[in-house]
Order: structure tokens, then sequence, then C-alpha cells
């Protein structure tokens, strides 16, 4: 897990798979079957976990971010679109 971003209203972590080898310590407990990254919009409460081709897509976003790099308010209002999505409240554990 990586945070990417913190600010007052978006945290965005990148989690990834890790997938152990067949009969390896720790091979039978869950793990994430795909990368992918976690949106937190901490206005709403609610968050937004990408993978599959939303994941790929937002990881487009990312590199463009890499060679241009935005302002925070260009990074926010990307983040705001994905935020409407955001249907989880956060739960803490």
């Amino acid at each position: 897990m990586q945070m990417l971003y913190d600010s007052e209203s978006f945290v965005v972590v990148h989690l990834e798979a890790d997938l152990p080898a067949p009969g390896a310590p720790g091979a039978n407990l869950p793990r994430l079957a795909r990368n992918g990254f976690e949106i937190v919009d901490k206005r709403s409460g609610k968050e937004v976990y990408l993978d599959g081709s939303w994941a790929e897509l937002f990881q487009q976003q990312i590199t463009a971010w890499q060679q241009n790099t935005p302002t925070q308010e260009e990074v926010e209002d990307t983040l705001e679109g994905y935020a409407e999505l955001a249907q989880n409240p956060v739960v803490l554990h």
C-alpha cells in the first residue's frame, strides 16, 4: 500500500496485489487479486475503490500528471469526478 496523495479534501492510496508463490508461507491468507486505487473524499466521508479498467484509466491519469505537473486545483478537480462514484462510507478499524 502506497499513499499517493493527501490533502484537506482527498486521500489516494495505491493498493498492489501481493500474490505469494503457491506453498509459500502465508499463501492461504486473503490477498488482493489485482492492483487498485482507493480514493477517499474526506468531505463526504466516503470512498471508492478503483480496479480493473477504472484503475487502468486512473493510472493513465497519474502518468500524465508525472509528465506535466498539474496544479493542486487540477488534481482536486479530477479526484472530484472519481469521488462522485463513492458509495461506501469510510469505516475505521
